[in-house]
């Protein structure tokens, strides 16, 4: 069985007018390797888990991933409100 997940380091993440807090995590895969993980918490009851093999990848990918997805939702909220 894998290890549990180790909090590696805490992040905020501004997209526009919002702060973003991201947590990063490692855990051991069964066959010995190292999986890293981000916890994005976009709101109260909301939040995305991203993975990647390096640390670095993960960093760049949640750059890139979040504040496309704090648009999104944003977009799709004025959607359903019209």
């Amino acid at each position: 069985m894998a290890d549990a997940q180790t909090s590696l380091k805490t992040d905020a993440l501004a997209v526009d007018n919002h702060t973003v807090p991201v947590t990063y995590f490692a855990s051991r895969t069964l066959r010995g390797g190292i999986r890293y993980s981000a916890d994005v918490l976009l709101g109260p009851s909301d939040h995305i888990i991203l993975d990647d093999d390096s640390l670095p990848g993960l960093e760049v990918r949640t750059m890139r991933v979040v504040p496309a997805t704090v648009h999104s939702r944003s977009l799709a909220g004025r959607a359903t409100a019209a």
